[in-house]
């Protein structure tokens, strides 16, 4: 069993990437909510490039503990996407906890069955102008230094192509 961190910026192909490394059968963890039409619009694109027979689980916290439910354990849990994870969290008071909470979740249960973890990379973009845009690329970059760290592999996709990162 193993974890992989897909990392990349937006319409970078990292969620593609990701899908063609995962191994059947598949449980698909969606972290974008449908709140306005253009959601909607890419949680299509999403649904229509991924196998239909791959089941969703939409969530944004907690996610190792709802997967530790399913029975049998899926061969690969695809998560997509971390940053959207962050976010949620950020609305909360203990934000900080409930992100390291979360990751060390997932670091564990991907001791049962493979993960691969899709995340934005925020280390490129310029800092962020508010507060809270500053606390989100703080706290996305840590949990995804922890994840990597944790990784048996770590890609940095750029405009559809892979780097493996060493």
């Amino acid at each position: 069993m193993s974890l992989t961190l897909v990392l990349g910026g937006v319409r970078s192909g990292k969620s593609a990437y990701a899908e063609r490394l995962a191994r059947e059968p598949v449980l698909y963890v969606a972290t974008l909510r449908a709140e306005d039409e253009a959601c909607r619009r890419r949680i299509a694109l999403h649904r229509a490039r991924r196998p239909s027979h791959w089941p969703t689980l939409e969530a944004v916290s907690k996610i190792a503990e709802q997967v530790q439910r399913i029975r049998p354990l899926p061969a690969t849990v695809l998560l997509d996407g971390f940053g959207l994870v962050v976010a949620a969290a950020l609305e909360q008071q203990d934000a900080e906890d409930q992100i390291a909470a979360e990751v060390k979740a997932i670091i564990a249960a991907s001791e049962q069955c493979d993960w691969i973890v899709v995340s934005e990379e925020v280390g490129l973009a310029p800092l962020a102008a508010t507060e809270v845009g500053r606390r989100f690329q703080d706290l996305l970059g840590e949990a995804n230094q922890a994840l990597a760290g944790a990784a048996r592999r770590a890609v940095l996709v750029v405009a559809g192509r892979a780097l493996v990162l060493p």
